[in-house]
């Protein structure tokens, strides 16, 4: 260690560097044209550019006929997205788009979006999302549109972590270490399925690990209803936490309360989507009567409107999906905002893209998880399946989602062909 004073250190330093600085004048140190060209790239963009945008409209069919409390599905659309950026690197993102009528959010990507982003810096995530989000004022801030817009940012950041070799969890800020808790969703109606199956099915799910479970209510009445809770309930154990999902099925805090009343015995975790999304009034007064949480959020776009619920009192539990919100960059925010109202955030389905951000926050207890995934068939797009141990799902090390589109399945259930830009 030397005892000549900072300052004398500082000048040498500074003497040395002009000395150097000479040196490279005078021809006698010479950096790579590579590294030359490269350090004027970076100058010039602050990172590499946006070079293509690739779309696609995907429906796959279920398996079987599954009912929820409002509706039937038979098959689901998905926009598939590929940014690809000026050094080869492609970043994906998707959205799930209805069960019917997906090419809205095809065709808003392809003439709204991507057009946008041509030529872009992919590192400047928030401008851009500005720019994408300015493009849709007047065509859809929600919906079909937002989903759109959903796709390309989830993307964007994919490629900035695949850019930069790094888990995209990683890159949203690492609060988890290796897992992320799942509850295992399940117990929708289908043709033929008894109130025992019901009860198996969800018991298989505490049997295998998982600590919460939720399941379909609202299609039948409240007396069958109960029965099928009571079934679960007993088959799953007094630990296990039961959620309830009633995918928006009471027309009114009159009708709603005449069910959960005769639920509150079997200690529900919470009752997710009683009404109406719109309804904002009527989940307030519910959250304020029933002894029982609500959770809701799953199909709202915008951190205006959960600002809206959060404001209202109207849920003890947000479900934001960044494939509806307006991708991660927008969950971000909501995600942020419901912090500082003591929310935690539990992430609607897509665990493959969702469980980089609950990994990445603290006030996410919970990523959704399908064992079953011929009701969210996802995960024949992909070219692998992420690891689920006693209830958790294991934190890949591999850089952005740690997956890619399987081709072979793009071309079986493609609506056409790739769209693309750029």
């Amino acid at each position: 260690m030397t005892d000549r004073p900072f300052l004398v250190q500082d000048q040498e330093r500074s003497i040395a560097l002009l000395q150097l600085s000479a040196q490279f004048r005078k021809g006698h140190m010479t950096p790579s044209k590579t590294k030359v060209e490269e350090a004027q790239r970076m100058k010039k963009t602050g990172g590499s550019q946006i070079r293509s945008v690739h779309a696609r409209l995907v429906r796959i069919p279920l398996q079987v006929e599954t009912a929820f409390a409002t509706r039937t599905i038979t098959a689901r659309d998905y926009v598939v997205v590929k940014v690809r950026s000026a050094d080869g690197i492609e970043g994906l993102g998707y959205t799930y788009a209805g069960s019917r009528a997906g090419s809205v959010t095809l065709e808003a990507i392809e003439q709204l979006f991507a057009p946008t982003l041509i030529g872009e810096n992919p590192l400047r995530v928030e401008a851009l999302w500005e720019k994408l989000y300015r493009e849709s004022l007047l065509h859809g801030r929600a919906g079909s549109v937002m989903r759109g817009l959903s796709a390309v940012d989830i993307a964007i950041w994919d490629l900035n972590a695949r850019s930069l070799g790094v888990p995209l969890w990683q890159l949203l800020g690492g609060h988890a270490e290796g897992k992320v808790k799942c509850y295992a969703s399940g117990g929708y109606y289908r043709p033929g399925k008894t109130t025992k199956h019901l009860a198996d099915e969800m018991g298989g799910y505490a049997a295998a690990g998982f600590k919460a479970v939720k399941m379909k209510v609202g299609l039948r009445d409240s007396t069958e209803e109960v029965e099928r809770i009571r079934a679960v309930r007993e088959s799953i154990g007094p630990d296990v936490h039961l959620f309830l999902d009633a995918n928006n099925a009471w027309p009114d805090l009159f009708t709603a309360l005449a069910f959960l009343r005769r639920f509150e015995p079997y200690l529900p975790g919470w009752i997710e989507e009683p009404f109406s999304p719109d309804d904002i009034e009527s989940h307030a007064r519910l959250a304020a009567q029933s002894p029982i949480p609500v959770a809701t959020g799953e199909i709202e776009a915008g951190r205006w409107r959960f600002r809206e619920l959060l404001q209202a009192r109207a849920a003890h539990v947000l479900q934001t999906d960044a494939l509806v919100c307006g991708g991660i960059t927008e969950w971000r925010r909501i995600t942020g905002l419901a912090a500082s109202y003591g929310i935690p955030v539990c992430p609607h389905a897509w665990h493959d893209i969702h469980v980089h951000c609950t990994a990445s926050q603290p006030n996410c207890p919970y990523q959704e998880y399908f064992v079953d995934n011929s009701i969210i068939n996802t995960q024949v797009m992909f070219d692998r399946e992420m690891e689920i141990k006693d209830g958790h799902l294991i934190l890949s090390t591999e850089p952005g989602l740690a997956f890619h589109f399987d081709d072979k399945a793009m071309d079986k259930y493609g609506i056409g062909p790739w769209r693309a830009v750029g």
